[in-house]
């Protein structure tokens, strides 16, 4: 089910009376409830994979019990911890990557001359969010190995943690120790919780209906036909790109912790305004944050992170943004676009300056970021967007044409819009909501945070408005994170 489709629409306020009307009586019955209304909305795609998420819900519960009744004796918590990883980290490689390695092999053979006539690839549908819950249930795993967590006994509860409906397809990807919490707690609806998180789900709906779906038919023209346009507008589509992947993933996001608090539940923050990152490194603390911070934790730390030599640390670093590459696809594409960040970060790790801007953002102290900021800003998002002509693109080869023909045909045309719309319309609109961004860049929480009853009135009728008006059917609503 998707948020921006009218079955959701129908299907959160059905909910939410029932979550508060009806079950609220027992935390119990609450949560049953909860693990209903998941069940369904998951169900929604394909009923057929609720049992892969049960599975996994069930596998980590009971690994959970046995790694805290054997942390006494190290190495048989360890045998439970890899039962867990071996578990999720099958059942995604199966779905996953299975067509990636048969064929890289089969490329890979024939490279050598080696002809197989009949290929061995595997058709299998990719389970919607199986990235997401598969990471969630093992830092649930990770956690209690490392003392942090107890488990729980509760096994109603943690069914409804590993399904919670509003994070379960793209994140945030969500910890025990703060979600699960929650769950097992009685919650007390709140009209200020609730208001808070209908302007977040107002405000993400606005940045996927009129930002992302607005443009994503540019994108798409233009890198299914990078041969026959010049350099302007290619660099104009992977810009463009920059800005659909953020409206609909950061979209998706605060449409998600809009919805959880509407059942008294606080999810973490997932972006914090990235597209106003004056260094590599200060992009990754604002970008995707549940998955950065996923990989600091379990694998960055675990392998030394930055307490080794340089050297090592280096190394680590490598690592960690191949492998958040090789997640977010089974293409060479986002090894390489991983990789690519790896380089780009490594120099701001070496001068010191990856924690430089960690607690505070862009222009702090005063109304305007300085003339250096602009200028750092402008050189990270040029660094980032490059990197996204790999994220985009359909094979290594493909990118580095659409690379080839921005760098040997660097000349300028008028993109013209292929339904006929004028660009200047959408680029007014972006400079408009970069623009209110700033203003807003310091509570990613509260996108409608004026004093003004009248200002707020404004703004909420002008988002209604356009989103009524860009609002088109015949554009591919799903969120783009789905695939991964």
């Amino acid at each position: 089910m998707l948020f921006n489709s009218i079955e959701f629409l129908l299907f959160l306020p059905l909910v939410f009376c029932l979550y508060w009307f009806v079950f609220k009586k027992k935390v119990t019955v609450q949560n049953l409830f909860l693990i209903f209304a998941s069940y369904v909305f998951y169900g929604w795609w394909d009923w057929r994979f609720l049992l892969l998420i049960f599975l996994s819900t069930l596998v980590d519960f009971f690994v959970g019990q046995k790694i805290h009744q054997n942390l006494d004796v190290k190495k048989k918590a360890r045998h439970w911890l890899w039962v867990s990883m071996a578990f999720n980290i099958g059942m995604l490689g199966f779905f996953k990557y299975s067509n990636f390695f048969v064929d890289s092999f089969i490329d890979m053979v024939s490279a050598m001359g080696y002809t197989i006539k009949s290929t061995w690839t595997l058709r299998i549908i990719l389970p919607v969010g199986i990235s997401f819950y598969t990471f969630q249930t093992m830092s649930y795993s990770f956690d209690i190995y490392y003392k942090k967590l107890t488990p729980s006994k509760n096994f109603i509860a943690f069914t409804a943690f590993v399904s919670f409906f509003p994070q379960l397809v793209a994140g945030p990807i969500e910890r025990a120790s703060n979600l699960l919490s929650q769950i097992i707690n009685k919650r007390v609806f709140s009209y200020a919780q609730a208001a808070s998180g209908m302007k977040l789900v107002l405000w993400g709906l606005f940045k996927k209906i009129v930002i992302a779906d607005s443009i994503a038919p540019i994108v798409d023209d233009v890198f299914a036909n990078y041969q026959d346009y010049p350099a302007s507008t290619l660099i104009l589509g992977v810009c463009l790109f920059s800005f659909q992947v953020y409206g609909d993933f950061s979209g998706y996001s605060d449409i998600a912790i809009g919805t959880a608090k509407l059942f008294g539940i606080e999810l973490k923050s997932n972006f914090k305004f990235p597209n106003f990152s004056r260094n590599v490194a200060e992009y990754w603390q604002r970008w995707h944050v549940s998955l950065s911070t996923w990989f600091r934790h379990y694998l960055y730390i675990p392998m030394g992170g930055s307490r080794v030599s340089k050297l090592k640390s280096v190394r680590n670093i490598i690592v960690i943004f191949v492998v958040s590459g090789f997640w977010h696809g089974a293409n060479w594409t986002f090894i390489f676009w991983g990789g690519l960040h790896a380089l780009f970060y490594i120099p701001v790790f070496l001068m010191g300056r990856n924690r430089m801007y960690a607690h505070n953002v862009v222009g702090e102290k005063s109304l305007f970021p300085t003339p250096i900021e602009i200028l750092q800003v402008l050189v990270t998002f040029t660094l980032v967007t490059f990197s996204r002509i790999f994220f985009r693109s359909p094979s290594l080869t493909d990118s580095f044409q659409y690379i080839d023909t921005i760098v040997y045909n660097f000349t300028y045309e008028p993109y013209v819009h292929p339904m006929g719309y004028r660009m200047l319309d959408f680029y007014v609109l972006l400079a408009l909501f970069v623009f209110y961004e700033y203003l807003i860049r310091k509570d990613e929480r509260s996108p409608f945070k004026f004093k003004s009853k009248i200002v707020r009135l404004l703004l909420y009728t002008i988002v209604v408005l356009a989103m009524l008006l860009f609002y088109d059917d015949g554009v591919n609503r799903s969120f783009i994170y789905f695939q991964f």
